[in-house]
C-alpha cells in the first residue's frame, strides 16, 4: 500500500506555537506511515513553485523528517517561513506562468482599483505534481479563506487556526494568542515604573485590526481601559475616565490599551501604504493620534508604546505548546481519516473539528454586551459562571 503523502503549510503573520504544530504533524504522520512534505512560504510555494526548476524545488518544498524537525517547537516563528500570497488574486503572475490563460478580474480595496489573476488551477497542478494526497493549512482568516476555497475546488484540506488577534470563527482560540497576552501583560506592567516615574498616561497599542480581544484581554489581566473596534467609544468619556484614574493613583498615573483598528466618535482609522494580497493597509497608529487628542484637550503629558510585532516573537508559552500540538495532532488523525473541509478547534473548552469558516462571514467579534463594559470602557468581569476558560462560547 502506497504511503500517504501529505503537505503542511504556514502563511500569514508568524506566531509562537507554529513549529509544535509542525513537528506533531510529522511525529503523528511517522507513527502512520505518512510522508510529510513542507511548502515553504505559505500559498507563495504553491503559486510559484515550478517543478521543472530544481531551484525552485529547493527554494519552495522541503521533506519533514522526524530529525529535521526534532528540536523546532523550542523556538518561535515557522520552520517553513510564511507569506501573505492569496492565489485566487495576483496581482501578477510568477515569471514561469507569464503568457499562461487564467482567470482575470478586477478587485477594489481601499479606493485602489486592481487587475487580479485566479492561479487555482496552478495550485492543483503543482500538489498533483508533489504527490501530495492531502494538504494541512495553517493561518488565520486570510490563509484559511483560500483553504475554504481549495476545498471547494475539491482538494483535501485541513485546516488549523493561528493568529494573535484570535479572531478565527467556529473556535474560541487560536494558536499564539496566549503567548501575545503573556508578553503584552509583561510589558504593560514592566512599563508601569516609568509611566508612574513620569506622572504621565501610558497609550499602549496593540494588534487587531477588525476584533479586540487582544487589547480586551490585555486590559483584563492588567487591570486598565480599553478601546475596541466593536464599540465607537465617546473621546470625552475616554478622556475624563483617565484623568480621573491618574488623580485616584498614588503614583499619578493611567493606562490604557487600544486594538489597533479601535475607533471613537468622530475618528476614522488612518491607512496607508499599498493593500496586501487579501486587500489590506497597514492603519496608522491609533495609538499616537490619540496622544494628540489628549494633549491638546488638556495639556497631559503622555508615554505612547506599541506592542504590535513584538507579541508575536520568540517562543510559545505553555498554553500554545499545549494547544499547537494537540490541533497539529487532531489535524493528521483527521487526514489519516481522509476528512476535508475540517479546522482543529476549541468549542465551549474542549478540542474538537469544525467546519473550516465561510469567509464571506469575516473574522469572528468580540460579543460587547457581555464581554465589554461601555460604560467604564473596560472589560466586564461579571457573570462568568459556566463559561470555558477563555470566558466566550462562540
Amino acid at each position: 500500500m502506497a504511503k500517504k503523502r501529505i503537505g503542511i503549510l504556514t502563511g500569514g503573520g508568524d506566531v509562537p506555537g507554529l513549529n509544535s504544530i509542525i513537528k506533531s504533524v510529522v511525529y503523528r504522520g511517522y507513527e502512520h506511515g505518512c510522508e510529510v512534505t513542507g511548502i515553504r512560504r505559505g500559498w507563495e510555494g504553491l503559486t510559484h513553485l515550478d517543478l521543472s526548476n530544481p531551484e525552485s524545488k529547493a527554494r519552495y518544498v522541503l521533506p519533514l523528517t522526524r530529525e529535521n524537525t526534532r528540536t523546532i517547537d523550542r523556538t518561535g516563528g515557522t520552520f517553513l517561513h510564511s507569506s501573505r500570497t492569496n492565489p485566487s488574486k495576483m496581482k501578477k503572475l510568477p515569471k514561469h506562468l507569464e503568457g499562461k490563460e487564467f482567470p482575470a478580474a478586477r478587485s477594489t480595496k481601499g479606493g485602489e482599483t486592481t487587475n487580479v489573476y485566479d492561479v487555482s488551477k496552478q495550485v492543483l497542478a503543482n500538489l498533483e505534481g508533489l504527490g501530495i494526497d492531502q494538504l494541512i493549512a495553517i493561518g488565520g482568516d486570510d490563509t484559511l479563506s483560500y483553504a475554504a476555497r481549495l476545498h471547494q475546488l475539491g482538494s483535501k484540506v485541513i485546516a488549523i487556526p493561528k493568529t494573535m488577534d484570535n479572531d478565527v470563527r467556529n473556535t474560541e482560540y487560536c494558536i499564539g494568542f496566549s503567548t501575545a497576552m503573556t508578553r503584552a501583560m509583561a510589558a504593560i506592567e514592566r512599563q508601569r515604573t516609568t509611566i508612574g516615574s513620569h506622572e504621565r498616561i501610558g497609550i499602549f497599542r496593540v494588534f487587531g485590526r477588525d476584533a479586540g480581544f487582544t487589547a480586551l484581554y490585555a486590559a483584563w489581566v492588567t487591570s486598565i481601559r480599553c478601546l475596541i473596534p466593536e464599540h465607537k467609544a465617546n473621546l470625552d468619556q475616554l478622556i475624563s475616565l483617565l484623568r480621573e484614574d491618574k488623580r485616584k493613583n498614588p503614583s499619578n498615573y493611567a493606562l490604557v490599551v487600544l486594538s489597533e483598528g479601535a475607533q471613537w466618535e468622530g475618528y476614522q482609522v488612518q491607512e496607508y501604504g499599498e493593500p496586501d494580497a487579501y486587500g489590506h493597509r497597514k492603519k496608522a497608529s491609533v495609538a499616537e493620534s490619540l496622544s494628540d487628542e489628549i494633549k491638546k484637550r488638556t495639556g497631559e503629558e503622555t508615554i505612547v508604546s506599541d506592542l504590535t510585532y513584538d507579541l508575536r516573537s520568540g517562543d510559545p508559552d505553555f498554553i500554545d505548546k499545549l494547544v499547537a500540538s494537540t490541533y497539529g495532532t487532531m489535524a493528521l488523525d483527521a487526514v489519516v481519516e481522509g476528512q476535508s473541509g475540517l479546522m482543529s478547534a476549541l468549542v465551549d473548552g474542549k478540542y474538537d473539528l469544525v467546519p473550516i469558516p465561510d469567509p464571506k462571514l469575516g473574522p469572528r467579534h468580540v460579543d460587547v454586551a457581555t464581554m465589554y463594559d461601555v460604560s467604564r470602557l473596560r472589560p466586564n468581569y461579571a457573570n462568568k459562571r459556566g463559561l470555558p476558560v477563555f470566558l466566550n462560547r462562540l
